[in-house]
């Protein structure tokens, strides 16, 4: 149940209709011609069982994909960590994202209708401007205190983003740009018709273990489609 760099040569179990989801690629950063996305293998893993897949981008801040994965859930998902440079560009960063999605293919049963988007912060942000942009490709999305990046045309394909269901997470002490944003990213789901829930809570980081439980339930609801995922907004 570790993170663990993916591995070359191994057998390609995605199904093909889902490599498909790959775009045009854009050149490779430095970082990702010499790293491989790091993946993590739930406990018990079964290869016979296609597994929901979290695509975690964490933006600036240091990260441990372990141990962030042992907080949210040990056995329900696989999920992977794209490998991004810091002067990585938005096309960049999808083309990352692809790659890390190819990568837990190669080493494990990824289910191709359940892989959803998780940032942290700027990474946050990312995860909203490639799932707006690419809402048919993903089963959800969760930002941890990153902002929606109004400045975007990210609902241009609004029949799409109207069906992927997102959570945005916040904490009570966020930064300044997240709270002013907020109520300008719910008036704006809400015109579209879009399926934005929002949690606000007081813990002192974004991995905190009561936040990462929450997604875990929001995301196995999203997966067994029980509780509907466009909940009221509510503090925690």
């Amino acid at each position: 149940m570790s993170a663990i760099p993916s591995d070359g040569g191994l057998d390609h179990r995605f199904p093909a209709r889902t490599v498909s989801v790959r775009p045009v690629r854009v050149a490779a950063s430095r970082e990702r011609a010499h790293r491989q996305p790091r993946v993590f293998m739930p406990q018990g893993y079964e290869p016979g069982y296609a597994y929901p897949l979290l695509v975690w981008l964490p933006g600036s801040r240091r990260f441990d994909l372990g141990k962030a994965m042992n907080r949210l859930s040990t056995r329900n998902y696989l999920a992977v960590e794209p490998v991004i440079g810091p002067e990585d560009r938005p096309a960049a960063i999808e083309d990352a994202v692809w790659e890390a999605i190819d990568a837990a293919a190669e080493r494990a049963n990824v289910h191709p209708d359940r892989v959803f988007l998780i940032g942290r912060g700027d990474g946050g942000t990312a995860a909203f401007r490639v799932g707006c942009r690419h809402a048919d490709r993903f089963a959800g999305m969760v930002s941890l205190g990153g902002a929606f990046p109004h400045a975007e045309a990210l609902f241009a394909r609004l029949s799409a983003v109207r069906r992927l269901p997102v959570l945005l997470c916040c904490r009570r002490d966020a930064e300044a740009d997240m709270v002013a944003t907020t109520s300008m990213t719910l008036r704006l789901f809400h015109a579209a018709g879009a399926q934005l829930s929002m949690r606000i809570y007081q813990e002192p980081h974004d991995l905190a273990p009561a936040i990462l439980r929450d997604v875990n339930r929001w995301l196995m609801d999203a997966v067994c489609g029980g509780v509907s995922v466009a909940t009221p907004v509510c503090p925690a």
